[in-house]
């Protein structure tokens, strides 16, 4: 990991948390004192860990630990009072966010953070598996396009279509894309 928002309107406890997070790998610590700040502060930066001491001084807490969930890949934990612990957890969890009691245990600190820190890379490899394929889906639409387009226009079948492509691709030493697209630039109306 290497950055983490910290949101708390208590210095003490951005103290105690930033010692627990100085031992972890963390190149950039960003703190807050309010949810309106962090709101802020996740729009303009991508953070790995977001942690948040609650109540702020504005609001519960629980909606920006929400609002970070839904709108950034970032690990949340909400750190909350023991007696409110299982109320908020039913209502943040659903949306990935780690609930941890007050005080704050330092094994269960790194615990859920290094959990945390897993499930994003994980989150990272299927974001970057699922783009690849988009990628590979759109070439393959394309290329369908374009041979469609040389079957109309030059009444190849589609095997003739399909070899025409691929022989201009190796000929050309251009990508089976970049020759679709100049099929289809070329014979559009």
């Amino acid at each position: 990991m290497d950055s983490v928002l910290i949101v708390s309107n208590t210095g003490s406890t951005m103290g105690i948390i930033s010692s627990l997070l100085r031992s972890q790998a963390f190149s950039r610590i960003v703190t807050s004192q309010d949810g309106n700040d962090a709101r802020r502060h996740l729009v303009d930066g991508d953070f790995d860990l977001v942690i948040i001491d609650t109540p702020l001084a504005n609001e519960p807490g629980d909606d920006v630990a929400l609002h970070a969930a839904e709108n950034t890949s970032s690990g949340v934990i909400l750190v909350v009072d023991a007696e409110r612990l299982d109320s908020i957890a039913s209502y943040v969890e659903d949306s990935g966010v780690f609930v941890l009691p007050k005080p704050i245990s330092p094994e269960l600190f790194y615990q859920a953070a290094k959990l945390l820190s897993a499930s994003r890379a994980r989150i990272q490899q299927i974001e970057a598996e699922n783009q690849r394929l988009q990628k590979k889906l759109e070439e393959t639409r394309i290329v369908g396009k374009a041979k469609c387009l040389l079957i109309e226009r030059l009444k190849m079948t589609e095997e003739q279509a399909h070899r025409h492509i691929e022989k201009l691709a190796m000929d050309t030493r251009r990508s089976r894309l970049a020759v679709a697209e100049d099929i289809l630039r070329r014979y559009s109306d």
